[in-house]
């Protein structure tokens, strides 16, 4: 069992403990949590895809609202996600890359209020940079 699929199963069963999620909840936080990732999965394609310059926070808080609207496993799996990726692939990209990567502690922070800001329901739309095509 890897390291990340370690940290999902111990992280889910202390949820059911501490909150006493009967069975028919976890499933129910189960499905939340997996329609949450796939939330978050579309919003970076849709970045990627987009490749549209300063639109990185809006991406951030828009996949993070989306998750959290299918509910507590949705909004769980959105901050995982984001604490993941920020603390993982920005810190890689400044070991490797630095000076270029544009993801300096300045703009991990600027991240991580983007993903609040959407997990708990604000509007991505302040993040939308002019332009960005209505696609997204």
């Amino acid at each position: 069992m890897n390291s990340c699929t370690m940290k999902l199963f111990t992280g889910l069963v202390f949820c059911s403990l501490v909150l006493g999620v009967s069975s028919e909840s976890w499933f129910s936080f189960l499905g939340q949590a997996y329609d949450g990732a796939k939330d978050m999965w579309r919003a970076f394609s849709d970045m990627r895809e987009a490749n549209f310059k300063n639109s990185d926070k809006y991406f951030h808080a828009r996949g993070n609202y989306e998750a959290a609207q299918r509910g507590p496993g949705g909004a769980w799996a959105a901050e995982v996600i984001s604490d993941a990726r920020e603390n993982i692939y920005g810190r890689a990209a400044d070991l490797f890359r630095h000076g270029d990567s544009g993801h300096g502690v300045a703009d991990s922070m600027a991240d991580q209020e983007a993903n609040r800001h959407g997990r708990s329901g604000g509007d991505p739309n302040i993040y939308r940079p002019p332009g960005l095509p209505d696609k997204y």
